[in-house]
């Protein structure tokens, strides 16, 4: 059962499970995030799953609580979605060394895997065979991001009829905008900390005063002036370029792609329609972060260097962006308004998560076999908890094998 505690002075005030979390030194979570970032397929929607599970079920190593606030954090900063769960996860467990440590481990094995790819891609010509990867991979990991999203709601919004409304409503929305809007994630907490947790002052004043600034001047950030105005030289226009997008792109990783098309194949030409898909392809058949995929675009631009100043730059305004608001979020982590808030912020995020699972299904599952691939993996994984680096390996052999028959086909 739930278990609620009240405040002093504030009525109604959720308050979410609270275990202390397992005492852990910083090597056994950077081994974690190593491994993470080594088999973590299925992108935003399935890691941050993956983390509750591990983290907080399986080895208590992190609180409920703990999760919640570096979940709500993640959520309403630009960037990443995983990549910045991570970091987050990391301070509150280590300071800035955990951060840091935390989030080299997660992305280091994604980037060199992608360096790999990156090498055969300009050798051989194109990657023909990541197409029919992808035909079966990307079908298997819509099986493995819905049971994550289906766990992650039901453990964050349990029984309370609020979060659930606030979850079907962002459900919605995310599937009618196609993307995740982070403006209804400050007023899902917003919402909730007005009913749950209001201040006496709000109370008798306003009582919905709060709601409507904070989301209205979200989206008002500074616009950087064109990377190629302030840097003639590729590094430095690649630099300037993917630390814009890491710092102005809100939402999972998938959300940073049209950013990248605009930037990457029209404005600066760097690649073409096909290099481009290839791109986001490479960033879904490697585990770890989706925006890994900045490297392999990096690579194809300037090579060793500009795959690491791509990565260098979409990362850096993430770990900056995580780090510097989670001293505040840690400090008054107890207090009853920022606790609201956090449970309305989470709610809306189980809510988007799951409407990404539609969203991506429609991509992903587009013919028979590939819905037969997803309800084979929903099954495998449901009834016979079979983990999932084997169901990815497994469903890219059999992409692999279909492939050549469906291009014959169409």
């Amino acid at each position: 059962m739930e278990r609620r505690g009240f405040a002093s002075g504030d009525r109604g005030a959720p308050v979410p499970a609270t275990g202390a979390g397992a005492p852990v030194g910083l090597g056994p979570l950077i081994g974690y995030f190593l491994k993470l970032g080594t088999i973590g397929f299925g992108g935003p929607v399935a890691l941050v799953g993956f983390m509750h599970r591990d983290l907080v079920e399986r080895r208590g190593w992190i609180s409920e609580d703990e999760y919640r606030l570096g979940l709500a954090l993640a959520q309403i900063m630009p960037g990443p979605l995983a990549a910045q769960l991570a970091i987050a996860l990391g301070y509150f467990q280590a300071g800035i060394l955990g951060a840091t440590l935390v989030g080299l481990a997660f992305v280091l094995p994604s980037f060199l895997m992608v360096l790999g790819i990156s090498l055969l891609y300009v050798a051989y010509g194109g990657l023909w065979w990541m197409q029919a990867l992808f035909y079966g991979i990307g079908a298997a990991v819509i099986a493995i991001i819905a049971i994550a999203a289906y766990k992650l709601a039901r453990s964050t919004n349990k029984r309370d009829p609020l979060l659930w409304s606030i979850f079907a409503v962002l459900l919605a929305v995310t599937v009618w905008a196609q993307a995740e809007l982070a403006e209804f994630f400050i007023l899902a907490g917003l919402l909730v900390l007005v009913a749950h947790a209001s201040p006496r002052w709000l109370k008798a004043r306003v009582p919905f005063l709060g709601l409507t600034p904070w989301p209205l001047a979200l989206p008002v950030l500074p616009a950087l002036p064109a990377a190629a105005g302030l840097a003639p030289e590729v590094l430095l226009q690649i630099l300037f370029f993917f630390t814009k997008a890491g710092a102005f792109v809100f939402g999972s990783g998938l959300a940073i792609v049209p950013f990248l098309y605009q930037g990457v194949v029209q404005q600066f030409g760097w690649l073409n329609e096909q290099q481009f898909l290839d791109a986001v392809a490479v960033a879904m058949i490697t585990p770890g972060p989706v925006v890994i995929t900045v490297a392999f675009i990096g690579y194809l631009v300037a090579g060793l260097a500009g795959a690491t100043v791509a990565a260098i730059g979409i990362f850096l305004p993430v770990y900056l962006l995580t780090i510097i608001p989670a001293p505040w979020f840690k400090r008054h982590r107890d207090n009853a308004q920022l606790r609201a808030f956090v449970a309305g912020a989470t709610a809306a995020a189980t809510g988007a998560i799951a409407g990404a699972v539609i969203v991506l299904g429609q991509r992903a599952i587009f013919d028979l076999p590939t819905a037969a691939i997803a309800l084979v993996s929903l099954g495998l994984l449901w009834r016979f908890k079979l983990p999932e680096p084997v169901l990815v390996v497994a469903a890219g052999l059999v992409g692999l094998v279909l492939w050549p028959l469906v291009r014959v086909g169409a």
